[in-house]
């Protein structure tokens, strides 16, 4: 129930001590991220933990990179190689769904 002299906020719900235990456990996933090192988006601890991604409702083992908001993966293109080493990558456009992989 709320004060009707007091304007509501979106965002600022009450939120329960469930709320805060489920936030805990299940952190947020960032809108980018990469498995290459050098990339400023790359997150060790993350990618150590496990994360998986749906694209277009499948799931996907060779993605490189993907961003959400963005709406793209970038998987790597077979076995090929650029000159500097790193695989070759096709950029694919459709909806991204990360999560985090259970620990079985």
């Amino acid at each position: 129930m709320t004060d009707p002299e007091t304007p509501e906020i979106p965002g600022t719900e009450a939120t329960g001590p469930d709320a805060a235990e489920t936030a805990a456990a299940a952190p947020a996933l960032p809108d980018r991220l990469s498995t290459d090192p050098s990339s400023p988006y790359y997150d060790e601890d993350l990618l150590t933990r496990g994360v998986g991604i749906k694209f277009k409702g499948a799931e996907k083992t060779n993605v490189e990179e993907y961003c959400v908001s963005e709406g793209w993966i970038r998987v790597s293109a077979g076995t090929a190689r650029d000159r500097k080493g790193r695989p070759l990558t096709l950029k694919l456009q459709g909806p991204v769904e990360p999560y985090l992989r259970s620990a079985e």
